[in-house]
């Protein structure tokens, strides 16, 4: 595994970035910037980056599934994933155990998912799916799991980079820039 400070794309990294059929996301911290907006009466707000979810919606069209995973919930989230056409899993206390029975109902192996994270609650995931991705700005004892790290930050465009990963690796920027992003 290369180590988590790497950024550059190795054959080693674009062979995992193949087998993905099934991209997970983690939220706060990694479709955010992990600030948490709390009004008077308590309802939460987040900001997330328009590129990362053009990302999401490319690689649904391009016959990715993308599903958010979440410890947290909050209607933010589910009309976020709404708004993308994505589907969302929230208040998951156990992600891995949750991904690999998403994996056994579509008749998925581990190695063909890429997860998403950047603390704590993503590590035993990262560690086990064949390919995980992890924000530039990801906590410094999850880094060690990644395959892959991005450039920019959660919230700052980090999804968007790691959607342009497995789009690149399985051929299919090209027809992409053909039709546009209509």
């Amino acid at each position: 595994m290369p180590h988590s400070h790497l950024r550059e794309v190795t054959d080693a990294l674009l062979q995992r970035a193949t087998r993905v059929r099934l991209a997970c996301f983690d939220v706060d911290g990694t479709l955010t910037d992990g600030g948490l907006f709390l009004d008077a009466e308590g309802r939460e707000g987040k900001t997330f980056h328009v590129q990362d979810g053009l990302g999401l919606v490319l690689l649904r069209r391009s016959g990715i599934e993308v599903l958010l995973v979440t410890a947290r919930s909050g209607q933010v989230v589910e009309h976020r994933a709404r708004e993308l056409g994505i589907g969302v899993h929230q208040g998951v206390k156990d992600k891995l155990a949750l991904v690999t029975a998403l994996c056994a109902e579509r008749g998925l192996a581990l190695d063909q998912v890429m997860f998403m994270g950047d603390d704590l609650a993503d590590l035993t995931t990262l560690r086990q799916v064949g390919l995980a991705v992890v924000p530039g700005n990801v906590h410094a004892w999850v880094a060690p799991a990644a395959h892959w790290r991005t450039r920019a930050g959660g919230g700052h465009g980090a999804a968007r980079e790691a959607c342009d990963l497995l789009l690149a690796a399985q051929g299919l920027v090209g027809k992409l820039l053909q039709e546009g992003a209509a």
